[in-house]
């Protein structure tokens, strides 16, 4: 994962600060918009989880902090719900001029409620998610039924939410009263997930029911069994991550991966734009050649050397555990740690010479189990005679035609 701090500014000028995630080892595929809940922030560990596991399946995902919170400029007390579905549309537009469109928004409680009705408005999302959303955005005013009645009186109050005093104007309230969420819903056009825990006592499930009755196909629902309202357990959140980005690659638009065929073990495909980032099909298996962002690559995925040296640590682990399984001795698990590098012989008489150098393989094994000294001592010496481990010391040559 690649995360790097980015602002922008909303339709007032102030500036909000957000988190860009990038997968590790690929160019997104598409962007994702996360809309936190209310009075939380970008750092909440569930959305912060939520994003990872979006990353890991191929999507950037920009989480930032609403008007007035977290980072983000702007005094909360003068924010209001449609304040957040325009701070959505401004981090969409960011989105799309910097690095491309947004494809899918996700909305965590409140955020729920704002991405249903900012998806209405950004042409390009074709799919969206609300995680304990409410069904109605006035639903939040039972969070601030101790200072409703100070509100009506003052047009002002302060309210404790989670530990945390926050100034609430009357126009807050107001612009809640305004928000027809079921009547967006069903107008929506776009495909819809709605993920809701039934033990969610923050905001019920019958909302998840209401919103999901509202909306049109494509729709679906996931329960959360056993999931609290901010989804406080890790293994809820990673898996709501997970389950977003299955259920939302039917509905954006996810390249093939290029299916490259041979004749041989191996291919690898490097096109005019790619720089050194390699497509590469191994045996049956599809996988990613880089090199590191010093060299100018993208470190996408291993170098070709550190590909080699793969090849050798996984051929002594393989050979070790065949011998030792004929012998039936007790080894339970076995770890080579290889690393290349060009070193001067130990017998090199030129030093200075850059030509002196060879290369070199430095292998580390450990050895986990019941073994005495002289069945050590063999599994080195077994190590040795890995087929790989042979290779590298034998006479090789590489026969090279052209293919036309």
């Amino acid at each position: 994962m690649s995360l790097s701090k980015v602002t922008f500014t909303n339709a007032e000028g102030q500036t909000l600060s957000g988190r860009l995630e990038l997968p590790a080892d690929q160019h997104p595929h598409n962007f994702a918009l996360f809309a936190h809940c209310f009075t939380c922030n970008k750092n909440l560990g569930a959305v912060r989880n939520i994003s990872r596991g979006l990353t890991s399946q191929g999507f950037g995902v920009l989480r930032f902090d609403f008007t007035g919170l977290g980072e983000s400029e702007g005094d909360f007390a003068d924010t209001n719900f449609s304040g957040n579905v325009e701070d959505l549309i401004a981090a969409a537009d960011f989105l799309a001029e910097i690095y491309e469109a947004p494809s899918l928004l996700i909305g965590h409680s409140l955020g729920g409620a704002a991405a249903i009705f900012a998806a209405a408005q950004i042409n390009t999302i074709k799919a969206i998610t609300t995680v304990g959303a409410p069904s109605h955005p006035r639903h939040v005013k039972h969070l601030l039924k101790s200072g409703l009645e100070e509100i009506e009186a003052n047009g002002v109050a302060v309210v404790n939410l989670s530990g945390r005093d926050f100034t609430i104007k009357k126009q807050f309230i107001d612009d809640l009263e305004t928000k027809s969420l079921p009547e967006v819903a069903k107008n929506l056009g776009k495909a819809l997930l709605v993920m809701h825990s039934p033990q969610d006592t923050t905001v019920g499930i019958k909302n998840a029911e209401e919103i999901y009755h509202a909306a049109k196909h494509p729709k679906s629902f996931v329960t959360l069994d056993g999931a609290d309202h901010l989804l406080m357990r890790k293994e809820d959140s990673n898996y709501v991550g997970m389950v977003i980005a299955g259920w939302s690659s039917r509905y954006v638009d996810i390249p093939d991966t290029p299916q490259l065929r041979s004749t041989h073990q191996v291919v690898a495909s490097l096109g005019n734009d790619e720089g050194f980032t390699t497509q590469m099909k191994v045996g049956n298996h599809y996988m990613v050649a880089d090199e590191p962002e010093s060299v100018g690559g993208k470190d996408f995925g291993p170098t070709p050397y550190e590909l080699v040296s793969a090849g050798l640590s996984a051929c002594t682990a393989m050979t070790i555990k065949m011998y030792v399984a004929r012998k039936g001795w007790d080894l339970q698990n076995i770890e080579v740690h290889t690393s290349y590098d060009k070193k001067h012989a130990e017998d090199c008489e030129n030093c200075e010479d850059p030509t002196a150098k060879i290369d070199t393989f430095e292998r580390e094994i450990k050895l986990e189990g019941t073994l005495d000294e002289k069945q050590i001592k063999r599994i080195l010496q077994i190590a040795d005679k890995c087929p790989v481990h042979k290779t590298l010391h034998s006479e090789t040559q590489v026969v090279t035609t052209l293919i036309r």
